[in-house]
């Protein structure tokens, strides 16, 4: 573990530029539905309450697709109660304004839906051992785990909770585990409060321990009791679908390192809860510890989760909460040092909490990342541990203009190696062959489909797909358009364009790309064309024949 940590060296990060953009990173942000906080404002009691809440989601979907985010971690299980139709606990009352009550649709598949749309992937983010304060149990009435299975549940500092010592509790989160995942088509599951409350060592199991205990130290036993529920989750989504990612949000501290004290607040001695040993066993796919600390209580922590990563990714929580005037007042240069140190270090991404706060724009977070850190977009990084085969490459390439100047590119569709469905990563460059490893060249991730219309593309020249499994391994590209032989490079800068000699040449055309005149002028080295409207334009020479030879296009 390093032992230097010189917080005013970390402060020149803010004065440096925002450097190549990495082509793989979780970008992640926690989407709250307790209470409405992140989502929804709208409830859902009249057909026209169903549209605009499904609106505002679409309109936070669209706001973090601006910004590059590849990750939304959907709170879906909120305290004791799930934002889909489930056979195990009823709604939440944020949906539609009162507990139990259906909102009109399946939330969850709509957020699915939207944001595979995007191109980004939706984790289920379940709260698993908080069932609710006393007031919201009483709002669940009969349809509370209280109510249906009380000696799973205990009350502790006015709150109630599935008592992690009780075998059962791994059976009941397991169910709701496996029904959202063999229901939905989920990218990950991801957990949180998978721990024993704070002050655990007064919670009221003592009762629990004497019948399972076995004579183990409590604080051991107890570890292991979170433990095995984590690894029976795991192992049941693996066993439906092992590319669907398993993640939780640990304490930010996972214990005391060689110089710095994790001052009584951690994942391992406060909460029992072994992050660590859930990597190293590889019952983990992604650690999002929040870390929603400054200065020292950060960067040597964030060290001390990477060098027990097992492989696997580490992507730390960021406290942007805390840049609030009614929290702590952080400056936004604080976020920045991270963002920055996480990548410096290669760690697996960064995650906000809580959204409402990033779209807010507070303290300029918003467009610090959408404009700075995540100007390019970036893919989740393939989870090799579990498959590392990437699909086959994508065949019969389509590249045409339509009528209205856009450009349809296609491809042929392909299957992964087990037979599941594919995504596809299309890039652009205005070089060929257009090279796949800069993250500025990734014009649209995660395609479902194999054809896709772009407008306002003529930045780019050439074109090339990716086919990528659900695991994230990526195929060798297909060039989806390559230089002609009639593609003589031609040179305009500015409001000159400069002609190669070409024998018999009399006359030059400017076509549109539909075949359309625009400047027609003598056959010379050097051709004004200040006159000529920005666009993309063939260049031609007249034929005997009705159709001008196309010699080459220019972008104006």
């Amino acid at each position: 573990m390093r032992t230097y940590f010189l917080t005013f060296l970390l402060s020149l990060f803010v004065t440096l530029p925002h450097a190549a953009q990495p082509k793989h990173e979780i970008r992640a942000t926690w989407l709250t539905v307790l209470g409405g906080m992140d989502w929804p404002q709208q409830k859902a009691t009249s057909t026209e309450g169903i549209r605009k809440q499904k609106q505002e989601l679409c309109d936070i979907l669209d706001r973090l697709k601006e910004a590059n985010f590849n990750t939304v971690l959907l709170q879906t299980r909120v305290r004791g109660n799930l934002i889909y139709p489930s056979s195990i606990e009823t709604f939440p009352e944020a949906l539609a304004g009162k507990t139990g009550r259906n909102p009109g649709y399946d939330p969850l598949a709509f957020a699915i839906e939207e944001c595979h749309k995007r191109g980004m992937e939706l984790h289920a983010w379940i709260v698993a051992i908080p069932v609710g304060n006393v007031r919201q149990v009483r709002l669940l009435g009969k349809n509370s785990v209280v109510q249906k299975q009380r000696k799973l549940c205990k009350l502790y500092r006015g709150t109630w909770y599935l008592d992690p010592g009780n075998p059962k509790t791994k059976e009941y989160l397991s169910d709701i585990v496996e029904e959202i995942t063999t229901r939905y088509d989920i990218d990950g599951i991801h957990l949180d409060y998978i721990r024993y409350p704070e002050q655990a060592e007064k919670f009221p199991d003592n009762d629990t321990y004497r019948l399972y205990g076995k004579g183990k130290d409590k604080k051991i036993w107890r570890r292991e009791n979170i433990t095995a529920i984590v690894r029976s989750i795991h192992d049941k989504v693996k066993s439906r679908k092992p590319w669907v990612k398993v993640s939780s949000s640990s304490v930010g501290k996972y214990a005391s390192t060689t110089r710095y004290p994790s001052k009584g607040w951690d994942a391992f001695h406060a909460v029992h809860q072994d992050a660590k040993g859930w990597l190293e066993e590889g019952i983990h796919d992604i650690l999002f510890p929040m870390m929603y600390f400054k200065d020292n209580d950060f960067y040597p922590f964030a060290l001390d989760w990477k060098e027990g990563d097992n492989n696997r990714w580490i992507v730390p929580g960021l406290g942007i909460y805390f840049l609030s005037p009614k929290e702590k007042d952080w400056p936004l240069e604080e976020i920045a040092r991270q963002i920055h140190f996480i990548r410096e270090e290669g760690l697996g991404g960064q995650a906000y909490f809580r959204n409402r706060f990033l779209l807010d724009n507070v303290k300029g977070i918003y467009n610090e990342v959408k404009n700075g850190f995540y100007a390019t977009p970036a893919l989740v990084p393939p989870m090799t541990w579990a498959d590392s085969i990437a699909p086959a490459t994508p065949q019969a390439p389509v590249c045409q203009i339509t009528d209205e100047q856009n450009l349809h590119l296609a491809w042929e569709e392909v299957k992964d190696t087990d037979g599941q469905p594919v995504v596809y990563h299309l890039y652009g460059s205005s070089v060929y062959p257009v090279d796949i490893t800069r993250a500025d060249h990734l014009i649209r991730t995660s395609i479902r489909g194999n054809e896709v219309t772009l407008d306002n593309w003529e930045k780019n020249r050439y074109f090339a797909v990716t086919a990528a499994d659900r695991y994230g391994n990526e195929s060798a590209p297909l060039a989806l358009n390559e230089p002609a032989p009639t593609d003589i490079p031609l040179l305009n800068e500015g409001d000159w364009l400069y002609l190669p000699s070409i024998a018999d040449a009399e006359s030059i055309l400017i076509c549109t790309t539909a075949g359309k005149v625009v400047f027609q002028a003598p056959y010379q080295p050097r051709i004004d064309i200040s006159h000529i409207g920005k666009g993309f334009y063939k260049v031609c020479i007249p034929t005997p024949s009705e159709k001008p030879k196309t010699i080459g296009h220019i972008i104006k």
